[in-house]
């Protein structure tokens, strides 16, 4: 089974800002140009999976007018980004340097921002994971993030959903409305 993981598109905020959970919109044009570049790379009837959160949900929308052969999105919010809690949409260069060493102190367990931690991330995605069953195509779509692209990969790759440090982490994870694939 190979499970595609596709990142929404550049978002329309300030460079440098968080915004894990926070619902904010994608690049109308950018969104289009994702959609054109993915369409012809799925087979005929591949479900697809979005996050709830709206940049993603643009996305599943533009790949549908692209391929209305797909299967139909499905909300999936186990598929959201992160959520870094009071440091939603601030700027990365103001969060205190003593915030990201707490967090990489307990990578696992720490809520950086007081939401969710790495952890509980994985978790949900592992959960999402547990449930793809395979279709006629063998393939399967998830329009998400970056973090929870990483979260997968790890969880392929390691044979895992639990971390110790951030040392485990994968560094990679598609620009804004690349995508990535993995076998399952």
């Amino acid at each position: 089974m190979k499970l595609w993981l596709l990142r929404h598109a550049q978002v329309l905020l300030t460079p440098g800002l968080c915004y894990g959970s926070s619902d904010v919109t994608a690049d109308v044009s950018l969104t289009r140009e994702a959609a054109r570049a993915m369409a012809p790379l799925l087979p005929a009837g591949t479900p697809v999976r979005v996050s709830g959160l709206l940049r993603a949900q643009q996305l599943a929308g533009a790949l549908q007018g692209e391929r209305p052969d797909l299967q139909a999105a499905r909300i999936d919010t186990r598929l959201n980004e992160m959520d870094f809690g009071h440091w939603e949409l601030k700027p990365w260069e103001h969060i205190p340097r003593s915030a990201f060493d707490e967090w990489m102190a307990d990578f696992a367990h720490h809520r950086f921002g007081g939401a969710e931690s790495t952890q509980q991330l994985l978790y949900r995605v592992a959960a999402a994971l547990a449930d793809l069953r395979p279709s006629p195509s063998n393939d399967v779509l998830w329009i998400t993030h970056a973090g929870v692209i990483r979260a997968a990969r790890h969880i392929v790759e390691s044979g895992s959903p639990h971390i110790r440090d951030a040392s485990q982490w994968p560094k990679e994870a598609p620009e804004p409305g690349g995508w990535t694939s993995l076998a399952l």
